[in-house]
């Protein structure tokens, strides 16, 4: 079998997919993107895909040697995106041709469903105890939320008390056993970070995620050492060497590598595999597309350490398109109970809805995430 072409597809919300084609009528779907750098992917797809037209498909831990070795610079969300799309599309082909789901290739499934958690609130939270009321009345058992706006080095306790008071209204509206997920979105930097993480512990969250900027990997260590909450990150890491010194350091309890940024699906089953060595869970990042979220599903389903599904339905970035709409059968990820049952099909078990994301990728997008700033003018994590 021989890769002979492939196609990409700009589509809304903010989602970039890829197709690639055998000689053997095998085709497979990958998700490559980095969100608000849609363009620079797709630039850097099509550069990797000249090597493997004419290649073998089936040979993916070869073609990710030389993707990401081949080059004498590596690593970095641009490249990395690129790569996990295409080996994500690589394993699609490779189920299909033999007729069995991705995670039965890597040791078989563990788990007959995963607990996922609903997105509320929008990028500045508001109304969030009745929102999470509501997603606990349509069946959720979690939710996830951005703790904070923008926040300064050192702040007004005004915002501290307010992420509080948030944090409060959700654990009165829904009880003790829902899982409130507090996402600091890398706002918040090591001095409030500490003051907050304190603040929340009474309302026992079910994790922090990004206290601080994985950069200042080292403040993850005195943040911890001011809760018992457990501490999640590594939406922004990408490969095992990304996740190697924060793992040996011993102050996260959960990671979260991107499916469609870490390096593809082997690769997070390498990261989940070395995280299990060291007592961490792991709970993928997915706030993308439909492939993004199958190819997550396939390592959650071989991996005993994934404890937490992310999912985009109905998240507040996905404006004009959602998480279903590009599916011929959108009960493939149909939500019981809080869970999702890992997928049957073969591949990365979805069917692409290819007239739809033709149509839509004539429309594109132009998605960038917003610039803030501080009252003093000077720019702020968003």
């Amino acid at each position: 079998m021989k890769i002979t072409d492939f196609k990409l597809y700009q589509v809304p919300p903010r989602w970039l997919f890829l197709k690639i084609e055998t000689d053997e009528g095998v085709a497979g779907w990958g998700e490559p993107v980095v969100e608000g750098r849609a363009h620079t992917v797709l630039a850097c797809v099509t550069e990797l895909m000249d090597y493997l037209i004419g290649q073998d498909p089936r040979k993916i831990e070869d073609h990710f040697q030389v993707l990401y070795r081949g080059g004498f610079y590596r690593g970095g969300p641009i490249l990395m995106s690129a790569i996990s799309g295409i080996e994500q599309a690589l394993w699609d082909i490779k189920g299909k041709f033999y007729n069995m789901p991705v995670y039965e290739m890597l040791g078989g499934a563990v788990r007959d469903d995963i607990q996922v958690y609903s997105w509320i609130g929008g990028d500045r939270p508001q109304d969030v105890g009745a929102a999470a009321k509501e997603k606990a009345e349509a069946g959720f058992t979690a939710i996830k939320m951005n703790g904070t706006e923008e926040m300064n080095y050192i702040d007004n306790y005004s915002k501290v008390d307010a992420a509080v008071n948030r944090v409060a209204a959700i654990r009165e509206a829904v009880g003790n056993d829902f899982g409130i997920g507090i996402d600091f979105h890398g706002r918040v930097h090591k001095a409030m970070a500490k003051i907050l993480v304190k603040e929340l512990e009474p309302y026992r969250p079910m994790f922090i995620e990004e206290p601080v900027l994985v950069e200042n990997l080292e403040a993850f260590k005195e943040i911890a050492n001011h809760t018992t909450t457990p501490i999640a990150t590594g939406e922004r890491n990408y490969t095992r060497w990304g996740f190697k010194q924060m793992l040996m350091d011993g102050t996260v309890d959960i990671i979260q590598p991107d499916l469609s940024h870490a390096g593809g699906i082997l690769e997070a089953k390498k990261i989940a595999t070395m995280a299990e060595t060291f007592d961490v869970a792991v709970a993928p990042h997915a706030p993308l597309g439909p492939i993004n979220l199958a190819a997550s599903l396939q390592v959650d389903a071989c991996t005993p350490n994934c404890i937490i599904q992310e999912q985009s339905l109905g998240i507040h970035y996905n404006k004009g398109s959602d998480l279903l709409d590009y599916l011929v059968d959108p009960t493939v990820f149909e939500y019981q109970s809080g869970a999702v049952k890992m997928p049957k099909g073969a591949g990365l078990g979805i069917e692409i809805n290819e007239d739809r994301v033709k149509q839509a990728s004539k429309e594109g997008h132009q998605w960038k995430n917003p610039i803030w700033r501080h009252a003093d003018g000077t720019v702020a994590e968003w």
